[in-house]
């Protein structure tokens, strides 16, 4: 099965094997968003993908 390059890049694997991601949704637009909006949408959320999930979009990654 191939791996899906486009959703493998957005992700990153840590040290600690945990996946991590840029929220979507924050490129433009975001005049009309409050302050509290947009410093939430900065941050990177921890994804929690299952096992099967992991192999299909991470096939080398150890995660």
């Amino acid at each position: 099965m191939k791996t899906n390059k486009s959703y493998t890049k957005r992700l990153k694997v840590t040290k600690n094997g945990k996946i991590i991601a840029r929220k979507p949704g924050q490129n433009h637009f975001n005049a009309r968003q409050s302050g509290e909006q947009r410093l939430r949408r900065k941050r990177t959320q921890v994804l929690n993908l299952s096992k099967r999930v992991t192999r299909r979009f991470l096939p080398k990654s150890g995660a």
